[in-house]
């Protein structure tokens, strides 16, 4: 410290007409010429600094204004998803609740129309059923005329004579003629 006084009070015994020189003390110099320094950064370098700084917080706002720009727009995206979502949903629901009744109806049809052709089935088969029954009771009908046929020519052959023979063959004839006439 008595080193920076010395060269405070060496400077005051400079004379004015004397010679220009270096001072070498190095301890004694430098806290002079780093305030000059900084005296003239200071001065100097206050308008670059403030541009730089004014710059930097330009920047900043700008990139917090086209944030917020961002999130306003997000939000609104958002909350046009989540309306679109809220839709779809209650459109699903609603096509959820239109298949099933849509199904039921079906299931209905389904069932009436399967009854609907269970009845018809079962009406064919008992009309089948009867055709059956009259075929098989006219083929048992015919058989038994035949048989009572065939009995009663054995029984008329055997106790008719020739004359009469002829006469019950014709009037036989003519019976069955007129029931084929009846028929026809």
């Amino acid at each position: 410290m008595k080193n920076v006084t010395d060269s405070f009070v060496s400077l005051g015994h400079w004379s004015s007409a004397g010679s220009f020189g270096f001072n070498t003390d190095i301890l004694a110099t430098n806290p002079i010429n780093l305030s000059v320094v900084l005296g003239v950064l200071i001065f100097f370098g206050k308008g670059v600094l403030s541009d730089l700084l004014d710059n930097r917080k330009q920047k900043i706002l700008s990139t917090i204004r086209n944030s917020e720009e961002l999130r306003g727009r997000a939000s609104e995206q958002l909350e046009k998803a989540r309306s679109y979502l809220r839709k779809v949903e209650m459109e699903a629901a609603e096509f959820r609740v239109n298949g099933y009744s849509e199904i039921e109806r079906e299931k209905l049809n389904l069932i009436n129309s399967t009854s609907k052709n269970l009845e018809r089935l079962e009406n064919y088969k008992n009309e089948n059923i009867q055709f059956e029954q009259q075929r098989a009771i006219n083929q048992v009908r015919q058989r038994v005329f035949q048989q009572a046929l065939q009995g009663a020519l054995v029984t008329l052959n055997s106790c008719l004579n020739s004359e009469l023979h002829l006469q019950t063959i014709s009037a036989n004839i003519g019976i069955f003629g007129a029931m084929k006439e009846r028929t026809d």
